[in-house]
């Protein structure tokens, strides 16, 4: 029995998610591993000859060259997140939004005549992102177990939701996890990107407190807005599928959605705290700068439960060391 079928027939707007039909979520899901593989091994190429060894001291000279290796390798990081999801955020965009809102299933062409499917570009996208984050999890020194979690996850959700869609026999809700899996994949690529530019502009600019205070007002701001946002679009579309899913699903999905949403409001307040101390040191000059050293004092603390270094939620290592060269203290014996 074939695990595709025809083109279904094309519905409207809520209708559309209500009826999408079983099916195959593409002729590459068998070749997971292999597409993993090419991600992980083309980030490595990418890090080690081009990224690493001459483009960005090219970019910014000794604001670089000049970092420990902590902090250039998360740097170095920020780039290769940002710029990947970048890149999914251009190719998937078109089958994404077809395929969950609108009247397209998963084995409709990319284009009129191509052999290449929404799914397929969604199914690559997808070990794209998963590559992203295990690239993350071994190339970073420190990270902590708030982002961990976040990125193994992220990992095994999406891994599950293609290795299910293989066994569509006992798997009848495997399209609509696939879809939903999207949903939470496209909120964390259009929410985390400006954190991975704001982080990078913190380096870059780390006494241009005016620049910054503004900056983190805003990643804050949309990393808030775009939680809230999924928190609505995912349990919207849970609500509307509810007697499609299978227990097992109804139990986890809420569980998943409330965890990743926890970790992206402890980056919202991280960028909260960002904010605020670039505000005092503004404000209040060398009593703003002592204010932001009580700051970064709190965040030290906070590395013994897990220093947030994602995407949203990310504290630069050596933050008290650039934050107190900004300004000549009198020694105080510390």
């Amino acid at each position: 029995m074939s695990n595709t079928i025809p083109h279904a027939v094309h519905l409207p707007g809520d209708e559309h998610i209500k009826h999408v039909p079983l099916t195959a979520l593409s002729k590459l899901s068998p070749y997971s591993a292999l597409t993993l593989s090419i991600v992980l091994v083309v980030l490595f190429l990418l890090k080690q000859y081009i990224i690493e060894a001459f483009l960005l001291k090219r970019l910014y000279g000794s604001k670089y060259t000049q970092l420990d290796d902590t902090n250039r390798r998360g740097f170095v990081n920020h780039h290769i997140a940002g710029a990947t999801k970048l890149i999914i955020l251009v190719v998937a965009v078109y089958p994404f939004i077809n395929v969950a809102f609108r009247y397209a299933v998963l084995n409709d062409p990319y284009a009129r005549g191509s052999k290449v499917t929404l799914g397929d570009v969604l199914v690559v996208c997808t070990q794209i992102l998963v590559g992203m984050y295990i690239f993350e999890l071994v190339y970073r020194v420190k990270i902590s177990h708030i982002s961990s979690m976040h990125h193994i996850g992220t990992i095994m959700v999406a891994q599950a939701a293609i290795a299910i869609s293989l066994n569509l026999t006992r798997e009848k809700d495997a399209s609509i996890e696939f879809i939903l899996c999207t949903v939470w994949g496209a909120f964390d690529i259009v929410c985390e990107l400006l954190p991975h530019i704001a982080i990078i502009l913190y380096r870059l600019y780390p006494t241009n407190h005016l620049f910054l205070s503004r900056l983190f007002c805003f990643a804050f701001a949309t990393t808030l807005f775009g939680t809230i946002s999924e928190t609505l679009v995912i349990f919207y579309l849970f609500g509307s599928l509810w007697s499609q899913w299978q227990l097992a699903f109804k139990i986890v999905t809420p569980i998943l959605h409330c965890a990743f949403s926890a970790t992206q409001l402890h980056g919202s307040r991280i960028f909260y705290l960002m904010w605020k101390k670039q505000v005092s040191m503004l404000e209040g000059g060398i009593g703003g700068l002592e204010a932001g050293l009580i700051g970064v004092a709190a965040e030290e603390e906070e590395e013994g439960k897990g220093k947030p270094e994602n995407s949203s939620a990310t504290l630069v290592d050596g933050h008290a060391e650039v934050t107190r060269s900004s300004v000549h203290l009198p020694s105080k014996g510390k």
